[in-house]
């Protein structure tokens, strides 16, 4: 297989409709974008995604494809190295870093199976099973919306942490999210760990104000309490508040992690293969977090994330958000059950993945 060569990348652009509408504490939304990356040599493919605008396509297609097409499937360290040089004058931050991560992960899954390897155990696996939490419980969820959604996790799967979204419009509503984690609190009992996301929509002394009322539900994570920009502020909330602060799923490159775990702003890192630069960067970022003694959690997209998770030392959890789940579940066969709040990659060569192209054409867009 050492003279494998990738023969051709194919791009797909997929928008699927929420099932309801969804919130955070700065954005509202209606449907969920999915750039599709398959990458082929021979009559074996590899598959990557990320969740971005549909321009990312464009740029798989213009700028990407011609740097990987006619080279070794083998070297995919070299592959990534020749993106991210290419878009040195473009920039490599927003769409296009999406676009390098799809087709970083695409060739990632496409070496596993060439290899007749599951991905985990070609990227070198440290556990069997993933921790996941449940996340969603968005903004513009009901009261009985919202008990639907946690108990399912809760009572019927047995996940043993979730999360809900805060700081709604722009955290101008504190007693909401306040009445909303109490509810939360209520529908998962006392024992299971309830996280919060803010998002990015609060001043600092707001979310150390919002964080401290918090304590009678027994807060543990408080993700993103204040922009992800604002190093010093979310240090400044870290040192103030017990529960845990995370952030970092806004990150391209090393630099940005490197930042972050320098000035102590956080307590886990979070990290996104679909932004970052694929599971190359994010192999790479981890690596950086544990030099800083600290522990990383993987942003949406489970079924991206779940291989590279397994072979992630200093790793917490990764997330089990409602929105991705929902796609990938309709998208691919060989998703897995987050029973018992873990996953637990399958033997199968790559990511273990099937697109089921005809059940995805719908909702094409390019």
């Amino acid at each position: 297989m050492s003279d494998a060569l990738i023969d051709d990348v194919e791009v797909r652009v997929y928008t699927v409709p929420t099932d309801e509408p969804e919130a955070d504490g700065t954005l509202a939304w209606d449907s969920t974008t999915m750039v599709l990356v398959r990458v082929r040599s021979g009559t074996t493919m590899g598959t990557g995604w990320t969740y971005g605008p549909a321009e990312c396509g464009s740029t798989v297609r213009s700028t990407l494809a011609p740097l990987v097409i006619g080279r070794s499937a083998m070297d995919v360290g070299a592959r990534f190295d020749s993106m991210v040089k290419a878009v040195r004058n473009s920039g490599r931050q927003g769409a296009i870093g999406y676009a390098i991560s799809a087709v970083d992960i695409a060739l990632w899954d496409l070496k596993a199976r060439l290899l007749e390897l599951p991905l985990h155990r070609l990227l070198g696996a440290v556990r069997d099973t993933v921790p996941v939490y449940g996340s969603g419980g968005f903004t513009t969820y009901s009261d009985e919306r919202l008990a639907d959604q946690l108990g399912g996790w809760v009572h019927e799967q047995h996940i043993p942490r979730v999360k809900i979204k805060i700081g709604e419009s722009w955290g101008s509503n504190p007693a909401r999210d306040l009445t909303r984690l109490r509810q939360a609190r209520e529908i998962i009992g006392k024992t299971v760990e309830l996280y919060a996301d803010a998002n990015g929509a609060y001043t600092r002394k707001q979310a150390i104000r919002v964080a401290r009322e918090a304590a009678e539900v027994d807060l543990v994570w408080f993700e993103e309490p204040v922009s992800s920009d604002d190093l010093d502020g979310l240090r400044e909330v870290r040192d103030a508040v017990d529960a845990d602060v995370a952030a970092g799923e806004y990150g391209f490159d090393l630099t940005y992690f490197r930042r972050m775990c320098e000035a102590k702003a956080v307590d886990c890192l979070q990290v996104d293969a679909s932004r970052c630069g694929g599971i190359t960067e994010w192999m790479r970022a981890a690596a950086v977090a544990a030099s800083y003694g600290l522990e990383v959690s993987s942003h949406c997209a489970p079924h991206l994330h779940v291989h590279v998770a397994a072979a992630t030392p200093n790793l917490r959890h990764l997330e089990w958000f409602h929105d991705h789940v929902r796609i990938e579940s309709l998208f691919f066969d060989g998703t897995l059950d987050p029973l018992g709040g873990v996953l637990r990659p399958t033997d199968a060569p790559g990511n273990g993945l099937t697109l089921r192209l005809s059940d995805a054409e719908p909702f094409r867009v390019q």
